[in-house]
C-alpha cells in the first residue's frame, strides 16, 4: 500500500490513500505489530524532491490561490523580506531550492479575476524563474521600492494585504521598518488600502492541495514506521536501554534517512506502583526501561514541505508474558473510542471551541477522562487553524479557538485519556495519543491509519 502510493506521487496516479472515520486501514496492523528497517516506505532523494515540491507549489499557486484571495477579500497580495529575517509564509510560496530570502524579496500577487487569474510578480535583484515575472532589473535600494509603488500603483488594487497580526504569528512576518518603507513609498491614495493579510495568510497554510493529500499518508507512514522500530528489541534492550537512548535513535533514524525533524523526540516510560495525582497534566518519567513498562513517544518529521506529529504507546513484556494485560488493552481501547467521539464533531464552520466542548462532554457521558489539545499540520507543525484546546487550558482558546474549520484541512488528532487498569492495582495509566488526520469537509480520515494496539518489546 504504501509503496503504491509512492507511486503515486511520481506517476500522478488517481487514488484515494486515506481511510475513512472508525476504519483504521488495512496497512496499521502491520504498524501495530511494529516494522522493521527495510519496511520504511522509500523516500525520494533531494534531487527528486524538488521536482515534486515544485510541481506540489505549482498546483497550489494556480488552483488554491486564487479562490483564498478571493474568499478573503484581498485582490492583491504582497510579501517583502530579507535575507535572515525571512516571513514564515515566504518559503510556502517559492520554489526548491530555496534557502532564504536574497537582500530584500518582494512578491506581488495580483488577482486579475477568474478569467485572467493571478499574476504572480516579484521586484528583486535576483530573478524567481518560471514563478514570478520579474519587474526590477536591479539598482539601489532606493530604486527597488520606487519600482514596487509604481507595480502596484499600475494595477490600481482594492485592497492590499501585508503579513501583519497580533493573533497569528505566522501571518505577522512583515517587519515594523519594511512596514514603514512601504509606506513611505506608496503614494498616498494607495497607503490607505493596506489591510492585515491574515486571514488569507491562515486559509493559504491550513489548505491542502488533493495533491498534497495524496503523498500526506506516506509521510505518516514514514513516521509511524520509525516508531515501530523504536518500540522494538531492534532499539529497546530492558534493563539497559534508557528513554533518552530511544529518543536519540529516533533523531538519529529520521537524520539518516535525510528527513528533518521541527522537534526533538520525547520518549518517556510509566510504571507499576509510580503514581501521579489523577489531575497532572502528563504521567511518565524518564530513565531506564525495565520490563513491565509503559513506552511513549512523541516526535514530527518534514517531508516534502509537510508535517507530521505523532505520539504512541509501547509495552515491554515482564518474563514469561506473551502478550499485553488485558487491563491496557482496555485502556487503549478508550483511547480508540475518545478519538471516535472526537472526530465525530468536526463540523464545517464550527469553531475549534465548539469542538472541543462537544468532545469533553461526549466523553463525560461516556465516562472518559480525557485531555484534548490538537493543533492543524501542514506547512508548520504547529500551524494555524482551529486551536482545539490546550493540555494546560480545557476551555475556550481566545482568538485561534474562534477559527472556523474549513474543508481540506489536517490535525494532529491529539489528547490523552485516563484509564484504571486491574493488573496494575487499579493505578491509573495515561494513554496519550496523536495521529494525524485530515477533514475533507464532511468527514475526518486518518492519514496511513492509526494505533489500535499496542508495541511490544520482548
Amino acid at each position: 500500500m504504501v509503496f503504491r502510493l509512492f507511486l503515486c506521487v511520481v506517476c500522478c496516479v488517481a487514488c484515494c490513500p486515506y481511510f475513512p472515520a472508525g476504519e483504521d486501514g488495512p496497512a496499521v496492523a502491520a504498524w501495530d505489530q511494529g516494522r522493521v528497517a527495510d519496511q520504511v516506505p522509500r523516500i525520494l532523494p533531494w534531487a527528486e524532491r524538488t521536482t515534486v515540491v515544485n510541481r506540489l507549489l505549482t498546483d497550489r499557486l494556480e488552483n488554491i490561490l486564487p479562490e483564498l484571495m478571493r474568499q478573503t477579500g484581498i485582490d492583491m497580495w504582497v510579501i517583502i523580506n530579507r535575507e535572515y529575517n525571512e516571513d514564515p509564509v515566504y518559503l510556502t510560496l517559492v520554489p526548491e531550492p530555496t534557502f532564504a530570502a536574497r537582500r530584500t524579496t518582494m512578491l506581488i500577487l495580483f488577482d486579475r479575476g477568474k478569467a485572467e487569474g493571478v499574476e504572480r510578480l516579484t521586484v528583486s535583484r535576483y530573478p524567481i524563474r518560471d514563478y514570478y515575472e520579474a519587474q526590477w532589473k536591479g539598482g539601489t535600494q532606493d530604486s527597488q521600492w520606487e519600482r514596487l509603488a509604481e507595480v502596484i500603483a499600475e494595477r490600481n488594487p482594492k485592497r492590499i494585504g501585508i503579513n501583519e497580526s497580533r493573533t497569528w504569528p505566522v501571518a505577522d512576518g512583515l517587519t515594523a521598518s519594511l512596514k514603514q518603507r512601504l509606506v513611505e513609498a506608496l503614494p498616498e491614495n494607495l497607503q490607505g488600502r493596506l489591510s492585515s493579510a491574515e486571514d488569507l495568510v491562515v486559509r493559504w497554510i491550513e489548505t491542502r492541495s488533493q495533491a498534497e493529500l495524496e503523498i500526506y499518508p506516506q509521510i505518516v507512514g514514514i513516521a509511524r514506521a520509525v516508531i515501530s522500530e523504536a518500540f522494538s528489541n531492534r532499539v529497546v534492550s530492558p534493563g539497559i536501554t534508557t528513554t533518552e537512548e530511544v529518543e536519540a535513535y529516533i533523531r538519529q533514524r529520521y537524520s539518516d534517512l535525510g528527513l528533518p525533524i521541527w522537534f526533538h523526540p520525547h520518549v518517556n516510560l510509566q510504571r507499576k506502583g509510580v503514581t501521579y495525582a489523577d489531575d497532572h497534566a502528563f504521567f511518565g518519567t524518564n530513565g531506564t526501561i525495565f520490563r513491565g513498562d509503559i513506552l511513549h513517544c512523541d516526535v514530527g518529521i518534514t517531508y516534502l514541505r509537510l508535517n507530521t506529529d505523532t505520539q504512541e504507546m509501547g509495552y515491554v513484556l515482564r518474563t514469561g508474558e506473551k502478550d499485553v494485560p488485558e487491563g491496557l488493552k482496555k485502556a487503549l481501547a478508550v483511547g480508540n473510542r475518545w478519538q471516535d467521539l472526537f472526530i465525530d464533531q468536526f463540523r464545517r464552520g464550527r469553531t475549534g471551541n465548539e469542538i472541543l466542548a462537544a468532545t469533553r462532554a461526549r466523553s463525560t457521558e461516556e465516562g472518559i477522562f480525557c485531555s484534548v489539545y490538537t493543533h492543524p499540520l501542514g506547512h508548520f507543525g504547529h500551524a494555524p487553524g482551529p486551536t482545539i484546546g490546550m493540555w494546560d487550558n480545557q476551555g475556550p482558546t481566545p482568538d485561534r479557538g474562534s477559527w472556523e474549520l474549513h474543508d481540506n484541512t489536517v490535525y494532529a488528532i491529539e489528547g490523552n485519556v485516563k484509564v484504571k487498569v486491574s493488573e496494575w492495582e487499579n493505578q491509573l495509566v495515561q494513554i496519550k495519543m496523536e495521529q494525524d488526520a485530515v477533514f475533507d469537509g464532511e468527514k475526518v480520515f486518518f492519514l496511513g491509519g492509526r494505533q489500535t494496539r499496542w508495541h511490544l518489546v520482548e
